[in-house]
């Protein structure tokens, strides 16, 4: 089993916290988003991932991508400790919480569109640093009042973390290293910052990664 993945990349930290919270350890190939122009666009890559993105899972020589797929491949070949509630209705808010962050609004501040609004755009970076933080603001607002209505527990569902959890912790780094005002969203906040006092989840923060760089 090989993991393809970005320090920096939020897809890739979801992943490496399912990863610890299971227990299973894949072998890490590092894919540097920047250098050299990409390492994702290599051709040995594309081969991996058509879409050139991290991150990828290869499994018995299958590649598997979309972090939210390998994280729910490896919760039904992984089931202990469960990642996502039994109870149908649970299930479906854990999932739309996950997806509002992964579909939402992970898409619009992800590296290739940012870099889309400062090159061919030719934004400056004070556009595309306010650009990200409007996207993020509205999006997390939208989580805080998910949350307000069906959280139940320490955690996001509950007081073991889960799908939902694993998504949140690496937006919220995210918006924390592009300065965004999180003082609207208190339950977020809490939340994150008691996940970020488990193992599972400091293990898989970017500065602890074996590419991390300043």
């Amino acid at each position: 089993m090989r993991f393809f993945g970005y320090f920096r990349s939020s897809a890739s930290y979801r992943c490496r916290i399912a990863f610890n919270l299971k227990g299973v350890a894949p072998a890490f190939v590092p894919v540097h988003l920047r250098r050299g122009g990409g390492e994702h666009l290599r051709p040995d890559y594309v081969a991996v991932n058509p879409q050139r993105l991290v991150p990828a899972l290869e499994v018995d020589g299958t590649a598997l991508t979309q972090s939210l797929a390998i994280i729910e491949w490896l919760e039904e070949t992984h089931p202990a400790p469960p990642l996502l509630p039994r109870d149908p209705v649970a299930r479906a808010q854990v999932r739309a919480f996950a997806l509002a962050i992964a579909a939402e609004i992970h898409p619009l501040n992800n590296l290739r569109v940012l870099a889309y609004l400062k090159g061919p755009l030719g934004h400056d970076q004070a556009t595309v640093d306010q650009w990200y933080r409007h996207w993020v603001g509205e999006g997390l607002l939208a989580c805080e009042a998910l949350l307000a209505r069906n959280r139940q527990g320490r955690f996001c569902f509950g007081d073991a973390p889960g799908l939902a959890d694993i998504c949140l912790v690496p937006q919220m780094h995210n918006a924390r290293r592009f300065g965004c005002d999180l003082s609207a969203v208190p339950r977020l906040a809490a939340i994150d910052a008691a996940l970020a006092a488990l193992p599972a989840f400091a293990a898989a923060h970017p500065d602890a990664q074996p590419d991390a760089e300043p």
